[in-house]
């Protein structure tokens, strides 16, 4: 009996549109215009669904080509796959493999005939089989080719880390995990630093997809262990960490639930390091009442974070730290009143840090670190815990934004002060560390409160509550001259944005909007009217050429600063860490350069024209440089143009995160002289939104300051004020 062909996948207009690289609105009027169009193959009347083979049969019957990315092809070819075909275990080994080739041999794979190709793949997947843990023997057939072939080309044009991206997204879509998101990476690099020195072995018992012992890797961790209840994410962890962590660096990553099927019962670390499931209320709470892990109390029924802190202090040595990232209400909720008293009275608590809202998911709730450490038979007595704000002034601070951007999947991410937030943490925890007797503080951020403060009836450990106390200590005179100063400077900011505001510089078109004659970034490459550099990813750059030898500007001195896309968003100068880079061929950015977000998102601009300032910086992750041909292109009218909302959308591709396809971006072909009347329009509009931004923030700081001083004491109302409002009749009878 023959074989049935492998149905096509559907697609809705937005994803044709993000195919054939045109907007939404160009899918709309095909669909109108010609009567060949594919008909709908599902969905409904207002959200059809069209056979994807037909789309493209009918897109190449009309010369269209397709602006698929790599990793949006593997994507699609995964969709199509026959139920029959490789397991994504199996891709996911042939990831691992890949990377450790150089470009020219994938190139040789990918023109083998498919039977080769088959046989390599699997030879290829077998000799690492022993990385990823729980899968079966490697079986690629036939009806693979396809995939094979679209993920060697993801890996070898968009790097090892996007395709392992992929394939984990398209596993957790079908075993219907839910709730799975990475840490993020300023976030996991602050939770290792928070360990002092440098630990050798370091645990993740609930390590997702490995971000936190990647960011222990960085620092120095020879032995990595993790382990997650979802097979999907041990094996990214455990395929993604052997890509990353270098040479030397031991990974070992199982499969199942820590709490009820520790994989690791005798293991003993350095430190651990967790971002554990919050709010679980079928933790083993029934089964595990007498666990020897319990040393601190049996955890109630809705307090599994203090199961997952005990099981951290459990697998740690003498003097070992563990860092987690928990919720608020772990540390007030009463039913955890008695664990948290003895986790203060026994000295393994050392630290609670609040985190402003969106620094990780949940977006709107503003998450805490704990940092504890095994206390030591004979070691020192700790007479008080250590309790840091990093949110006290975050929001209104010079370097960070209120804004918040809202992604596809309906969450909201937050552009936060992460140079502002680690300092701000990592300073007070250090000299904390290093002398809490002696240690000072600072009023409203950071506090040392003893233990027999703590030791109430609520044992409440919320910071915001208890360095709130310590305002008392500021002096009223500084105080009042740095209210007096924000103020001064926020009346010559609104009167700054006035002057900008009231200047003109566009008039109305006629009676219908202009209609532009466009190309596509990828054009104008490749008419030489611009470049188009980025950073590599750090997948790529593991098997790429030496330093030197890559695409934008040479190697980096260890001083320059790097321009993140935050910078961006927020208007600041460069603020990156060159360190994290790790490579030495990250583009230069010159006076002129236009600079664009790679993930679409509304908070804040897209894309900026680099000024005098920002020149000799280096290209951060995350930003696409757009280097104009002055002579052709005028940068500002490119900017404008580039950052445009509807041009984002129409290059963007992903489910909850937007990533931007810098060459589908379009740009109207204009004259010169035209291009630079717009450009001035554009430059107008840029210094708006920062005088604006400007004014905004000395508002929140003199507002805080003023609120402040009057809550603490140090400020008092004006009695002049008082005498007016009687006057006027306003005064209480």
């Amino acid at each position: 009996m023959p074989q049935s062909s492998a149905p096509s996948a559907q697609v809705t207009a937005a994803e044709i549109s993000r195919i054939a690289g045109v907007t939404r609105a160009t899918v709309s009027n095909w669909r109108r215009r010609h009567d060949d169009f594919p008909a709908p193959s599902g969905g409904t009347d207002s959200s059809p669904l069209y056979d994807l083979e037909e789309v493209r049969a009918w897109l190449a019957s009309r010369g269209q080509r397709t602006a698929a990315t790599p990793s949006g092809e593997l994507r699609t070819t995964l969709r199509l796959r026959e139920p029959a075909g490789a397991g994504t275990s199996d891709l996911l080994l042939l990831v691992l493999a890949a990377a450790r080739r150089p470009a020219d041999d994938l190139t040789g794979l990918l023109a083998l005939p498919d039977a080769d190709l088959v046989e390599r793949a699997n030879d290829a997947a077998a000799g690492v089989a022993d990385v990823v843990p729980g899968t079966e023997p490697v079986r690629f057939t036939a009806a693979d080719t396809a995939v094979l072939r679209a993920l060697l080309l993801c890996v070898r044009d968009e790097g090892a880390q996007t395709a392992l991206g992929v394939l984990a997204e398209r596993e957790l879509e079908d075993s219907a995990a839910s709730g799975v998101y990475r840490t993020p990476a300023p976030l996991a690099d602050l939770l290792a630093r928070l360990v002092p020195g440098s630990p050798a072995r370091v645990l993740d018992p609930a390590c997702g997809s490995g971000t936190l012992l990647s960011a222990a890797a960085a620092r120095g961790a020879r032995e990595l262990y993790g382990q997650d209840s979802l097979p999907v994410q041990a094996r990214r962890a455990a395929v993604g960490l052997s890509l990353t962590a270098g040479e030397g660096v031991d990974v070992t990553v199982r499969t199942g639930d820590s709490l009820r099927a520790d994989a690791f019962p005798d293991l003993t670390v350095d430190a651990v390091l967790c971002n554990p499931p919050y709010g679980d209320r079928d933790w083993g709470h029934d089964e595990l009442a007498y666990d020897s892990r319990w040393v601190y109390g049996f955890p109630p029924r809705a307090e599994s974070e203090l199961a997952w802190v005990q099981h951290a202090l459990a697998h740690l040595s003498p003097g070992g730290h563990a860092v987690l990232l928990l919720p608020p209400a772990t540390a007030g909720r009463a039913s955890g009143r008695r664990v948290r008293a003895e986790l203060v009275r026994s000295g393994a608590l050392r630290a609670v840090i609040a985190l402003p809202a969106g620094a990780s998911v949940p977006l709107h709730v503003g998450l805490q670190v704990w940092v504890l450490q095994r206390p030591e038979p004979g070691g020192p007595e700790r007479r008080s815990v250590l309790f840091v704000d990093t949110a006290a002034d975050t929001a209104t601070s010079t370097g960070a934004t209120a804004a918040t951007a809202r992604t596809r999947g309906g969450g909201r991410s937050a552009a936060l002060d992460w140079e502002g937030i680690t300092a701000r943490a990592l300073d007070a925890w250090r000299a904390f560390a290093e002398n809490p007797d002696t240690f000072e503080g600072e009023p409203g951020v950071a506090h040392a409160v003893g233990l027999v403060d703590l030791l109430d009836d609520v044992v409440d450990l919320t910071p915001a509550r208890l360095v709130r106390a310590s305002r008392a200590e500021v002096d009223p005179a500084a105080l009042s001259a740095e209210a007096d100063a924000a103020r001064r400077g926020l009346v010559e900011a609104a009167r700054s944005l006035a002057r900008t505001a009231g200047r003109e510089g566009w008039s109305a078109a006629d009676a219908t909007a202009r209609e532009w004659r466009t190309a596509t970034a990828s054009d104008l490459a490749r008419g030489g009217a611009l470049a188009l550099l980025r950073s590599q990813p750090e997948s790529a750059r593991t098997r790429t050429q030496a330093p030197g030898g890559g695409t934008g500007g040479g190697g980096r001195p260890g001083t320059r600063a790097v321009l993140t896309a935050s910078d961006i968003a927020t208007g600041s100068g460069p603020t990156g860490d060159p360190a994290g880079l790790h490579d030495d061929t990250a583009p230069v950015i010159a006076a002129g350069d236009v600079l664009v977000r790679a993930i679409a998102s509304t908070g804040g601009p897209m894309a900026r024209v680099a000024g005098e300032e920002d020149a000799g910086a280096l290209l951060g992750p995350h930003v696409h440089l757009f280097r104009p041909d002055p002579a052709r292109l005028d940068p500002w009218f490119l900017a404008g143009f580039l950052g445009a909302e509807e041009n984002i959308a129409g290059a963007s591709t992903g489910s909850t995160i937007l990533t931007v396809n810098p060459g589908r971006l379009r740009v109207p072909l204009l004259p010169l002289e035209e291009q630079r009347r717009y450009g001035e329009a554009f430059r107008h509009v840029h210094e708006l939104r920062a005088e604006a931004r400007r004014a905004v923030l000395l508002a929140q700081e003199t507002a805080r300051l003023l609120a402040s001083g009057l809550t603490g004491g140090q400020l008092l109302p004006s009695r002049a004020a008082n005498e007016v409002r009687g006057r006027g009749g306003n005064s209480p009878h």
